[in-house]
């Protein structure tokens, strides 16, 4: 189809356009059903218009979430203090800052903090009268950059023609107030004033971030990584940008038997059973069993897990989890060592490093470099095959995964991470990606053949990558096809090229059994080094056709280090990196507890976390996470609809529907009634 311009009547003439429309007859009889005489036509084409200047609805960026979800919620449902500010300006010279914190509580957990009103207030009809006008200012507030009808739509169906009346009252219609105010009063004396201020804070919650951007990482480390997805799942306007633990993940529930290894030897590193056992039902009483049965006699001091959080596990559970954990770690390395001499495109043998033991010394060699085990305790080690699993690794391999297979909540969290999800996006002049492009030292895009075909780069790897995810999991592809599609994911975790990791080596085993810190060391590629240099990140936007006067790239997946003075915003400010530790593992490093960055009509802010103490702290005591703003970008004026690429999409849309209208008026399509 033609793109056609706002003006097209008037640049081409009357010829021209003729034939513009009769090029397009068959899509124009099919907009037609939609819109089947000029009334309709004409009422659409107004609509769009007006839409094009309206304010840029915010957008809300989150990464590395590693399954905080306590924190994730909170910072969803405050929109990283945007309420918090939307409160300040509309109530900050009126109210007591207690009774704003109190609003902002409610807001956040209407449910709870009702709770509690009813506990302590005498006077809940006087509370419930000032509460509802105020939610009522705050709604009318964060519902302006939106049309009536994309507002209509996101209303509670039970409340919908109420909070639309109220939400359109002017404060010059006096002849209105009194219907106003009734319609206040009957909510608190029909006994329904709960339920309706539950369901204007979900609004407000819902209206104050129109898009939602997760830059991967959602699994791992913490305990609610399946209650992150829930509400992901259910989200109403979403994109997420696939990280390494995600695809580690959606390998394990695929069938990859050493992504599922791993999975759950991380869990077991960190003492963390929740998502699998409550969150996936995944059955260990296996893997306890065989574990008690093969280390019967090792403490497994090594593996020890790292357990993080209030509720710790009772001395006799730690004990079982580390020979748990040990288990499931000689498995994860016995399968790495197949799976690198099955696919030896990756160049990964060096990395099947069982190959490189000597058993009975206790030793390993890396590098040319002799090193003394600090374990060497595998009683299912064959030191002459050491990658073979025993029988009963074999039968307990297969029933995780069968257990993995079957868990539908699982099955059903990755149908979400397929269907709102993807390798990169670009949207509204931002380049989305979870870590990096691979490039080479002299900073040009890398060409990667790990995929056994022709070597690809940039864009052309990145949507090769998105194809062979889907691959695994489609059911209409060929059984050969999904197989080396399944054992992909495990190159995406840790593979020296891949854009979820782009490190030297994942020295997993070296900080398990080594003592010589030298050999931990993950060299980062060339991305990395490079991506601090403005023109390098033009050059990858120009790659991937990012356009506009402010574009940006977007990332995660490397912890920011501010307690050592790294900035998040790199590059002259073309680059900003997000990954400011969510997770508690990683708070002593960052000296923070995460970053999220809000987009709104007038730029950019970075909104930098301090640890969050506890959802019941929040509601009890009216706290909230402690952040701080910096304004990274303003555009200098007011982002309108019309500048972002849904005013891109409704600027082509009016095209269309003016050449229907053409059609209508010259009878070239017949009008229906």
């Amino acid at each position: 189809m033609t793109a056609v311009s706002d003006n097209q009547e008037v640049k081409f003439s009357k010829k021209e356009f003729r034939q513009e429309v009769m090029r397009d007859i068959r899509y124009l009889s099919l907009l037609a059903r939609d819109f089947p005489n000029i009334s309709q036509v004409t009422t659409e084409i107004i609509n769009l218009e007006a839409i094009l200047h309206l304010p840029k609805p915010t957008e809300h960026f989150l990464a590395d979430l590693h399954g905080e979800n306590e924190a994730f919620q909170h910072v969803l449902r405050n929109a990283s203090g945007n309420i918090k500010r939307k409160v300040e300006e509309l109530f900050g010279g009126t109210m007591r800052e207690q009774d704003k914190r109190d609003l902002c509580t409610l807001i956040y957990y209407p449910e709870q903090k009702l709770e509690l009103v009813k506990q302590h207030d005498t006077q809940l009809e006087d509370y419930y009268q000032a509460t509802l006008h105020r939610l009522i200012t705050i709604c009318r507030n964060v519902s302006s950059k939106y049309t009536r009808s994309k507002v209509r739509k996101s209303l509670p169906k039970e409340f919908a023609y109420i909070i639309e009346e109220l939400l359109h009252e002017s404060h010059d219609a006096r002849n209105k107030q009194a219907y106003y105010q009734v319609i206040v009063q009957t909510i608190i004396d029909t006994k329904r004033a709960d339920h309706f201020i539950i369901a204007i804070c979900n609004l407000i919650q819902r209206l104050a971030i129109d898009q939602l951007h997760i830059l991967g990482d959602i699994y791992d480390r913490g305990p609610g990584a399946h209650l992150i997805m829930d509400t992901l799942s259910a989200y109403h306007n979403l994109d997420i940008q696939w990280g390494n633990h995600d695809i580690i993940w959606m390998g394990a529930a695929g069938g990859n038997r050493v992504c599922m290894a791993a999975v759950l030897r991380m869990a077991l590193r960190y003492g963390n059973m929740q998502t699998l056992e409550e969150g996936y039902a995944i059955n260990l009483v296996p893997l306890a069993t065989f574990a008690l049965e093969a280390y019967a006699d090792d403490d497994c001091e090594l593996f020890a897990p790292k357990c993080l959080g209030k509720k710790q596990p009772t001395l006799k559970q730690r004990r079982l989890m580390a020979k748990m954990h040990k288990a499931m770690a000689v498995l994860q390395f016995k399968l790495e060592c197949q799976m690198y001499l099955r696919h030896p495109e990756w160049r990964m043998e060096d990395r099947a490093l069982l190959l490189n033991c000597d058993f009975e010394k206790g030793t390993i060699v890396i590098d040319g470099v002799e090193h003394l085990l600090k374990d060497n305790n595998f009683p299912t080690i064959d030191p002459k095959h050491p990658e073979r699993l025993t029988d009963e690794e074999r039968e307990l391999t297969e029933r995780l995964r069968r257990s993995f297979r079957i868990s539908e909540r699982l099955q059903r969290h990755v149908a979400c991470l397929l269907s709102r999800g993807s390798m990169y996006n670009v949207v509204n002049s931002n380049l989305l990606f979870h870590a990096a492009i691979p490039m080479d030292e002299e900073g040009r895009l890398k060409s990667v053949d790990v995929l056994g075909g022709v070597p690809l780069s940039g864009r052309d790897l990145m949507e090769r990558i998105d194809q062979t995810v889907r691959a695994a999991f489609d059911e209409a592809a060929e059984e050969e096809e999904k197989s080396t599609a399944r054992d992909f994911f495990w190159y995406l975790w840790c593979g020296p090229d891949s854009p979820l990791f782009h490190k030297s080596k994942m020295a997993t085993f070296e900080r398990y059994f080594i003592e010589d810190k030298s050999t931990w060391k993950e060299v980062k590629g060339a991305y990395y080094q490079l991506r601090d240099s403005a023109a390098v990140c033009d050059y990858i936007m120009d790659c991937f056709d990012v356009v506009g006067e402010h574009r940006h790239i977007i990332n995660g997946h490397v912890p920011v280090h501010v307690s050592n003075g790294e900035s998040p915003i790199k590059a002259d400010g073309k680059l900003m990196v997000i990954d400011g530790g969510f997770a508690e593992a990683y708070h002593n490093t960052t000296g923070i507890a995460g970053y999220t960055l809000v987009y709104h009509s007038r730029g950019f802010q970075l909104v930098q976390h301090e640890p969050f103490t506890s959802t019941s702290d929040a509601i009890s005591k009216g706290t909230d996470i402690v952040s701080s703003i910096q304004v990274v970008e303003l555009t200098g004026h007011r982002e309108m609809v019309a500048e972002t690429d849904k005013g891109r999409e409704i600027r082509a849309q009016i095209a269309e529907l003016k050449k229907l209208l053409f059609a209508y008026r010259k009878g070239i399509i017949k009008e229906r009634s």
